[in-house]
């Protein structure tokens, strides 16, 4: 029998027709095996974990079969409780399936602590520019000490003690100026114009 008798006769015919019917039934089995395994058109809301502690969102997310995981902590913010929910992704309100894993961003348990930069000698502006850029608050109380110079930084005070360069201390803490007030060469002029007299 030729090849092109073979194609024209029945059992050929026969044969495709049963090559196709179990094509169409292995892709069906696929098909609906890829949409239980994967929870095809199952959604799920990502609830709003906001200010939630770790105990807080497990219990949460345990009862909607969600995972989580920290990746990380932001800097500390004070409008948020101590290791609780900054962020979260997927955010709050998107939609996901069964057992997604979602990323969890966490406040820190307080201000890290922030080493006092060299102050000595600056002026008020130039230290004022550089502590509060590195998160530090001034306060608005200044001591002014008998100095030559007007206005110079003469120390840094934190909690009623004197810091030094190198010092560590929370960041958004406030300290007070030490400065210069301007009055010490004249004074130091009078003691010497004293001194010739006697």
């Amino acid at each position: 029998m030729s090849l092109i008798q073979f194609i024209k006769s029945k059992v050929f015919v026969k044969q495709l027709l049963i090559a196709f019917a179990v094509l169409f039934a292995l892709v069906f089995v696929m098909v609906m095996w890829l949409n239980i395994s994967t929870n095809h058109n199952q959604k799920i809301e990502v609830p709003n974990l906001e200010k939630m502690s770790l105990t807080k969102v497990e219990n949460t997310l345990d009862e909607l079969d969600l995972n989580w995981e920290v990746i990380d902590s932001a800097s500390y913010n004070a409008n948020y409780p101590k290791k609780s929910v900054i962020e979260q992704s997927p955010e709050a309100g998107d939609f996901v399936k069964e057992n997604r894993k979602i990323y969890l961003t966490l406040n820190p348990s307080g201000y890290k602590d922030v080493e006092i930069p060299d102050f000595y000698g600056k002026t008020k502006r130039q230290a004022t520019s550089q502590l509060t850029a590195i998160g530090f608050r001034i306060s608005a109380e200044e001591i002014y000490v008998n100095d030559i110079a007007k206005d110079v930084v003469r120390g840094l005070i934190y909690n009623g003690k004197e810091l030094k360069t190198g010092d560590k201390i929370p960041q958004d803490s406030e300290l007070i100026l030490k400065l210069g007030d301007g009055d010490g060469g004249d004074q130091q002029i009078d003691n010497s114009e004293q001194e010739n007299i006697e």
